[in-house]
């Protein structure tokens, strides 16, 4: 135990490999455990511990990485642990920073297949699911898998179905996938095993900017429900005619 939480789930340390630690806030996800470890990441990155290199949240947990030459893991699980015991990390503040970004869609059509099977597997109507899909102000909870692919949730309870058992043989960029509660944005073509129900033209990797990632960890999304002549318009746009703004 390191301090009052309003979580079941005591944050956990434990090593990872010589010369990291992950610091855990669940076993599952959920949005708390999702949340503590946004904040606890970034709450790391401000505290600029002497020795510490980098620091990435994932979607329950904070992976920290330190120089062994110059700290020891003994220092490190210390400082950190004084660092949780500071505060509730699950009813902790989200990090500045962050944006609300409105991303024309569109769902179904030859353009994302896989909507009808995925309401199906919702129990839902085509029409409600895209009422529920495209109305849904999602976090991204991480980014992995590909450059600047983020994995965004939670989406309502119906939406906890699982992946096909096949892979789908590609789906391309800027596809919005759907599964277990969450998003998946694709930032290149590839495989999956996620359910495609809607395309965007958003450019998530951008090799030459300053900051290749459009999507950081802690923004919000809403995958607004728009035309294939909207998508048509915006194909030469990196933000594929998304509406940006600040989170006060």
């Amino acid at each position: 135990m390191t301090g009052v939480t309003s979580s079941s789930f005591d944050p956990l340390i434990r090593s990872a490999g010589l010369n990291a630690v992950l610091v855990s806030f669940g076993d599952a996800l959920t949005e708390p455990a999702n949340r503590a470890a946004l904040a606890f990441s970034a709450a790391v990155a401000h505290a600029g511990i002497d020795g510490i290199e980098e620091c990435a949240p994932s979607l329950v947990s904070v992976f920290v990485q330190f120089d062994p030459l110059h700290l020891s893991l003994e220092a490190v699980t210390a400082n950190l642990t004084a660092l949780l015991a500071e505060q509730d990390w699950y009813a902790a503040p989200m990090p500045e920073g962050r944006r609300f970004i409105r991303v024309p869609t569109v769902y179904g059509t030859n353009l994302a297949p896989q909507l009808e099977e995925a309401a199906q597997a919702a129990g839902l109507s085509v029409e409600t699911a895209i009422a529920q899909l495209s109305e849904a102000r999602v976090r991204v909870q991480t980014i992995g898998f590909a450059p600047g692919q983020p994995y965004l949730g939670l989406l309502p309870e119906a939406w906890n179905i699982p992946r096909q058992t096949a892979l789908t043989k590609a789906v391309p960029e800027g596809a919005l996938v759907v599964a277990i509660r969450q998003f998946v944005l694709f930032s290149v073509a590839n495989p999956t095993g996620w359910r495609h129900v809607g395309q965007t033209a958003l450019q998530l990797f951008r090799a030459d900017n300053d900051t290749p990632f459009f999507l950081r960890p802690g923004d919000e999304v809403q995958f607004v429900k728009s035309s294939p002549d909207v998508l048509e318009r915006h194909k030469h746009d990196p933000d594929g005619g998304a509406v940006i703004e600040a989170i006060r």
